[in-house]
């Protein structure tokens, strides 16, 4: 209860204090943190490093023009000391952090621990012109989660190397210690073996044919993993998602016969992956065979390895499997079995603003700490669609927001509610969430302009951006229905001798309906089909300005066959917009095919997918006006038909929030 009560305190006590006094923009936030008003900047430094450390603080003080001299007086110490007693969890990670004007010392258990350290030293750090000021403080940090990590899945769609060895890089700097690369899948075994060379034929993969990883390249991967402290988890999917297996080899995985080639393939994978978990899959397939998971569990162990396995999955008691990974809702976590929490945590599902709220302000599996039953967390990206070019696999995911919310959350602990509880919505400007959220909204875009040029990173601040939205008015299947919102803006309206009210909310994007309907709440509690809701705000700008605006009706998900809209509309569901009374129209959509299919990529349907759309904002107040109607929440064209919308204004060229501007739907600053 005491470390329960400290978190909480540190959550919503110490940050914005902090803040008020211009402490640094740290990400994760450290447990305990005192800062004591000095400052080092020296240009020289006298290097003391135990262990294998010391490549690691080299970098750090090359990038920072800091020399090493063996006679300085100023002394960077690096210590890996037998225990930490005061980290209350994973010690193995913890770190001790000392910066004074005359020197810096770190103390850690382990050379992890003395890489984390490393990485609030880079946080700390300011340059000066030619010289580095680092702020001083004592830190004592640890993590809540010992697991906290993201899975690409290169099953589905080939990854360049360079890429992942880019997200690793950066996300490390974050203290995500653990890459789950999901290597096989119905399309394509990623994989190379010298067994069976035949499983990487391009006859045998169904997307990018000839893509796939040598095994030299993986045991590139993992020490490139290993050097930033982050786990690799290799994957083959078994017995399910494995079409690419059957057509190489005309058997399926449960056969005698598949079991014999799976098997050979393990042992290969084993040899390769210097690394101690082989995550086996075991999802989303009927079971013929009883003896297939206890025997592949067993021969994986058998090679040195622990086995991690979906959930719902096979059904195992304690003892039968290493760790469970829960991947949907129905997902349960066992006593005595350690899990990982991804059941809500599908970035391919996101939309660009509303699910990062609910994602940081929840806790992980309703835990606000870790245990031996409960390891952390991993963010997935599934494209069951084809997704091109590479790049936008990681914007329209929106891949590195949301795992640095995920940072911040799995180290420092806490949250509020999990994911399907409070939702999407932004709760009200006095509560404490809407305090951690915005806090954390503002330290994350502080790296994203300090840390992340060059990235696709597309977020901008929406803790700003108010909305009125109305009560849903019946259409009765009419998407051109008009209600009395298009003639007045009022808080309440009377229609049809009901009263329908209008509700403040806050967000740059904001569910209606959440994609996965009533399970995650959204702004509606019961939304119902055939209705039309209104939204609208008042916006300040302090001068006329060209600016860019961010607009959508429906995120198009990256597992989804959906269909791009009809040319000259925003969606399938009549929603429009409108600027000071003149009507936003959609830009030319570039997808025009009329066949569903995954094996083709959608466009610039997506706001992040495409320049923002050029608009003019006058000098003084500007009405934003949006109509919302939703028909069936499935579609023939669209299958989760989202009912939501995104708008905020940005800089031209979408890199930023307008400056100056107020978001207001009663007009006040």
């Amino acid at each position: 209860m005491k470390q329960k009560l400290f978190i909480t305190f540190i959550l919503c006590v110490w940050i914005p204090v902090a803040y008020a006094a211009g402490i640094p923009h740290l990400l994760p936030w450290p447990q305990q943190v005192d800062w004591n008003k000095q400052t080092f900047s020296g240009k020289e430094i006298a290097l003391l490093a135990e262990g294998n450390t010391e490549q690691m603080v080299t970098a750090w003080l090359q990038e920072n023009n800091i020399g090493i001299n063996p006679t300085s007086k100023h002394k960077l110490q690096i210590k890996l000391v037998k225990e930490l007693p005061e980290a209350k969890l994973n010690a193995n990670e913890a770190y001790k952090l000392q910066v004074s004007s005359q020197g810096i010392t770190i103390e850690a258990t382990t050379e992890q621990g003395v890489y984390w350290a490393i990485q609030t030293l880079r946080q700390l750090t300011e340059k000066k012109g030619n010289r580095a000021h680092i702020t001083g403080c004592r830190i004592t940090d640890w993590p809540a989660f010992r697991i906290r990590g993201f899975m690409q899945d290169v099953g589905r769609s080939y990854i360049s190397l360079e890429e992942l060895k880019r997200e690793i890089a950066i996300l490390s700097r974050y203290k995500i210690n653990v890459f789950h690369w999901h290597l096989t899948e119905n399309q394509s075994w990623r994989l190379e073996s010298k067994v069976f060379p035949m499983i990487n034929d391009s006859i045998n993969t169904t997307r990018m044919p000839g893509k796939y990883y040598t095994l030299k390249e993986a045991k590139e991967l993992v020490s490139f993993c290993k050097q930033h402290q982050v786990m690799l988890i290799p994957e083959l999917d078994m017995p399910g998602h494995s079409a690419a297996f059957e057509r190489t080899f005309r058997h399926n995985m449960q056969s005698p016969e598949g079991m014999k080639i799976l098997k050979l393939l393990i042992e290969e994978v084993c040899e390769t992956f210097d690394t101690p978990y082989l995550h086996i899959g075991t999802d989303e397939v009927e079971f013929t065979n009883p003896r297939f998971v206890p025997e592949m569990v067993a021969f994986v162990r058998s090679k040195g390895k622990k086995a991690i396995s979906w959930n719902p999955g096979w059904h195992y008691q304690p003892g039968e499997i290493d760790m469970t990974h829960l991947w949907s809702y129905r997902g349960k976590a066992q006593p005595g079995i350690p899990a990982i929490d991804s059941r809500f945590h599908y970035l391919n599902h996101f939309d660009t603003f509303a699910d990062i709220r609910a994602l940081y302000n929840s806790t992980v599996y309703g835990h606000t700490e870790g245990s031996d039953d409960m390891a952390g967390v991993i963010l997935a990206v599934w494209n069951d669609r084809l997704v091109q070019p590479e790049e936008n696999m990681i914007r329209e995911n929106h891949l590195y927001p949301n795992m640095l919310a995920i940072a911040d959350r799995a180290w420092r602990g806490g949250g509020y509610e999990y994911f399907d509880k409070e939702g999407t919505n932004l709760p009200s400007e006095d509560s404490r969430a809407y305090t951690s959220f915005a806090e954390f909204e503002q330290r994350m875009l502080w790296h994203k302009e300090h840390h992340f040029k060059g990235y696709p990173f597309s977020y901008v601040k929406q803790t700003n951006v108010k909305w009125r939205i109305t009560d849903a008015f019946p259409n009765n299947g009419d998407l051109n229905s008009v209600f009395p919102p298009e003639t007045a803006l009022q808080n309440s309206y009377t229609y049809d001798g009901k009263t329908y009210e209008t509700n403040e909310t806050i967000g740059a994007g904001i569910y209606l309906r959440h994609v996965w309907g009533t399970l995650v709440p959204g702004f509606y509690k019961d939304p119902k089909e055939n209705h039309t809701a209104y939204a609208w705000t008042w916006v300040y700008s302090p001068k006329d300005q060209e600016a860019g605006a961010w607009i959508e009706f429906q995120n198009y998900g990256r597992s989804e066959m959906d269909l791009a809209p009809p040319q000259g509309k925003w969606d399938y569901k009549g929603s429009r917009v409108w600027l000071n009374d003149q009507e936003l129209l959609p830009p030319e959509w570039t997808a025009t095919h009329t066949v569903k299919s995954n094996e083709i990529a959608l466009g610039n349907e997506n706001c992040v997918a495409r320049k923002p759309l050029r608009v003019h904002l006058q000098k003084g107040w500007n009405k934003v006006f949006l109509k919302l109607p939703v028909g069936k929440f499935t579609l023939p064209e669209v299958r989760l038909n989202k009912w939501m919308f995104t708008f905020v204004f940005v800089t031209p060229d979408g890199e930023k929030a307008v400056d100056g501007l107020v978001y207001s739907p009663d007009k006040k600053k």
